[in-house]
Formats: structure tokens, sequence, C-alpha cells
């Protein structure tokens, strides 16, 4: 990226951090058992291995370099000083939930609005569906943010999980991605609820796109190489018991699943009546994007099992966006709640009042910054205000094409 589209913006987030007072930000509990990490504009380089004492002691620093990004260990250590993570001491981690909203396959991360909706119902639905219902996880625990960009993290602090090793978390994302689920077993079972209630939609959901595959249509093609690529993911998991799979032979099986009373029994859980499309039903069941995405939501993996991970800073800047990390409460989480949390509204931070013109130049984008949503094409220009300026340059999605002037 050109210094002229991130210099302005780095102008703009020293000025801000250099104004914020003790009450402006937030501290993570045990500060001082906390490595902290920095990003910085000249290198995009990171200052890392820093531990601070006490707030003060991270407001001097923040008010003195104005970095891009601010993170914090979710791991506690007995000497975060030490640059070797093996000296640092490791005493426990926090338990983290990252989603992404450009991480969904189904997820256009142009159209901005709509991403974040997406990902702050899935990261809700998470909650709703697995840490509290199933894992019996305490609200009181719970620490929501918004990332300041794409996406959601769920900060969990209950002591008795702060110990678990990687491997332990690990299981918690198996069972939330549905790895090792036995559809026809759990089908069969007398039990409710859980995974058994999501096989079960799931199974009708994957008979509903297999009717829209044996359509003689350019719909009904398109879902029957959608379906095989649902395939091509699940096959990278090593329980999966099919490789590969042509259109031809999802429609077959599309026709196959047309009988009354074969479908009746599909819908028993009982797949053997496929025959030698068993396997094959089976794995789209599991691998169905709609069912591990639309039901068990979509973690960073590698957040949650890194046991020693940095975590954007709330309140702090986010350096890809411009806009503010903030933390909320659970009730504002659900995006069609009485009281909605509103990212794209409430994270933007007070820089000036300058403007600039600026040129499109992605294919397209769409984007709200408070008021309306707009869509943009390669080539539109813009004035545009201070926050619009700081997103669309630091995204990589527009350039300055005149000299600022003020409003």
């Amino acid at each position: 990226m050109v210094e002229s589209n991130w210099a302005r913006a780095a102008h703009r987030f020293s000025k801000w951090y250099s104004q914020i007072g003790q009450d402006d930000y937030w501290f993570p509990p045990r500060l001082r058992t906390r490595e902290c990490m920095f990003q910085m504009w000249s290198s995009n380089m990171f200052d890392r291995h820093i531990n601070f004492e006490t707030p003060k002691s991270v407001l001097n620093y923040l008010h003195q370099r104005g970095p891009k990004s601010c993170f914090y260990s979710t791991a506690y250590y007995g000497k975060p000083l030490e640059r070797k993570m093996a000296d640092k001491d490791w005493k426990g981690a926090d338990l983290i939930f990252d989603l992404d909203g450009d991480h969904l396959d189904h997820v256009d991360p142009f159209n901005f609005p709509e991403m974040l909706e997406i990902i702050q119902l899935q990261a809700y639905n998470l909650w709703e569906e697995f840490l509290s219902s199933e894992f019996g996880f305490k609200e009181e625990y719970l620490h929501v943010t918004f990332s300041g960009h794409r996406g959601f993290h769920l900060h969990y602090r209950d002591p008795s999980i702060l110990g678990l090793d990687s491997s332990a978390r690990r299981e918690l994302v198996n069972h939330i991605r549905g790895e090792g689920v036995e559809v026809s077993a759990l089908m069969n079972n007398s039990g409710q609820g859980g995974w058994k209630a999501r096989l079960e939609d799931g199974t009708i959901n994957i008979l509903t796109k297999l009717d829209i595959a044996n359509q003689d249509s350019k719909e009904g093609n398109k879902m029957a190489r959608d379906l095989c690529n649902i395939i091509e993911v699940r096959s990278k998991s090593p329980s999966s018991q099919i490789q590969k799979c042509g259109p031809t032979k999802m429609k077959a099986l599309a026709e196959k699943i047309q009988h009354p009373q074969r479908r009746d029994t599909i819908l028993t859980g009982n797949f053997s009546v496929l025959n030698q499309h068993a396997h094959l039903f089976l794995e789209l069941v599991k691998g169905d994007r709609s069912l591990i995405v639309g039901k068990a939501g979509e973690t960073d993996e590698a957040v949650t099992v890194d046991i020693k991970r940095q975590i954007r800073w709330p309140y702090s800047l986010n350096g890809k966006c411009g806009l503010q990390v903030v933390t909320l409460p659970l009730d504002r989480l659900h995006p069609e709640g009485s009281n909605p949390f509103d990212a794209l509204s409430e994270t933007l931070p007070r820089f000036d009042d300058k403007t600039r013109e600026l040129e499109i130049i992605t294919e397209r984008c769409v984007l709200r910054l408070g008021g309306d949503e707009k869509e943009f094409s390669q080539g539109d220009t813009l004035v545009a205000e201070s926050n619009m300026d700081t997103f669309l340059t630091l995204k990589g999605w527009a350039k300055p094409i005149s000299r600022s002037k003020t409003t």
C-alpha cells in the first residue's frame, strides 16, 4: 500500500491515542501476567514481549507510539518479558472463540454489512447452541468483543478451564465442527437436542438440495456441482469415507432419493437403503456447510487451540480498517434482538473533519458507516469523511485522487 494511503490514517491513529484516558480504555484482568504486542506503521513489524505493570504504563505507551494495532496474550505467564516462549512460564490461558466473516464459504467479503450481520448471528448461535447449552458455560465468565474488522471474539475466563491444554481445547472445537459425529447412531438414539437435532435438520436440508440437483435445469446442474464441492471439502477429513464425486454420480443419488418409501427410511437415520450411495449421503450430511456453519458456527480453530495466542485489545483501533475493537453485552449479540449491536455505527472513532476525494479501485464493494448503505464499483469517486477515508484506504478498496479539504 502506497504511503499516501496509510500516512493519514497513521496520523489519525496517533492523535486519537494521544487523547484517550484511563476511563476510555479497557485493561485485561491480571494485566501484569500478560505479554503484549503492537504493530507499527512504518514497517508493519511487531513490537513484542512487552509487559505492563499498570494501566497508566499502557496509556503512556499508546500516547507515545500511536500503534497500528494492539494485542495482548490470551495466556498468563510467570515471566512474560522473556523472549523465548519456553521461558515465559505458562500459567494458563483464556479460552477464545474467534469468528471471522470472511472464513464462511457462502459470504461475500465485499458486502461488509451483510457479512457482519451473518457472522454476528453465528457468534450468538455458537454461544446459545454449544457453549451455554451443551458445555454449560456461564455468562458471568463470558466477554464478547467485536474485533474491529470482520468478526467477533468470545472470551471465556472461568478459572476452572484456564489450565486446559491444546488437545482439550481441540476436542471442544471438534465437537462444535461435528467431527467424529456418527450420524446413524445419533439419529437412532432416543435423546433430543444437540447434534441429534442438528443432524435431523441436516438430513432434511440435504434431501432438499438433492431434489434441486435432480432437476434437469441450470439450477439443478449448479446444485449438483455444489454438492460435489461439499464432498471435495469433506474428503480432507481423516474420517471421510468418500474421496471424490462427480456430477453424474450426484445426479444418480438425487434420483434415488425420490422414491417415497426410501425417503421415509432415510429420514429415520437409516441410510443403508441407498446401498452403494449410503456413504455418499452420509458424508453430505456431515459435510454440508449449512449444517456445520449454519448450526455450529465457524470458529477459527487456531485461535481456540493455541494456548499462547495474541488477541486484539478491546477499545484499541484495528489497523486493517480503522474501526474500534469494542466489548458488548451478550444480549446485544443477536442481530435481530430488541437492541442489536450495530458495529458499523457504534465503532466509529472520532478522528477529524477533513475529507478527501477517493477513487474506488476494487471491482465492487458494499459499505455502510453510520449512514445509508452504499454500493461502489471500480472507478467510482466519492468525497469521503474521515472514517470512510480511513476504512477504504486501509482496506485497499480506494486510493486518494486529490488533496484533502476541510468541510
